[in-house]
């Protein structure tokens, strides 16, 4: 992951605990990001969530999505 894209996935995650504040303008700069990298889908932390359940992933993972991001969470070690 580059430079750019963990920078725009730290504002997204200030935005989420920030009461999803500026979360829009995070989720297009990481999307420019990520076409940058010529990728679409973005690892996230499931344990840096706010709202770290089932209802709560599934609901980011359709906010990102309808956004033009596709994120997957990493497996539990």
């Amino acid at each position: 992951m580059s430079d750019t894209v963990k920078q725009a996935l730290e504002a997204c995650h200030a935005a989420l605990n920030d009461n999803n504040t500026g979360l829009d303008a995070a989720i297009a700069a990481l999307k420019a990001a990520l076409a940058a990298d010529g990728k679409k889908q973005v690892t996230m932390d499931k344990e840096r969530l706010p709202q770290n359940n089932r209802q709560g992933r599934k609901m980011l993972q359709t906010y990102f999505k309808k956004r033009g991001v596709e994120v997957v969470y990493e497996p539990n070690a």
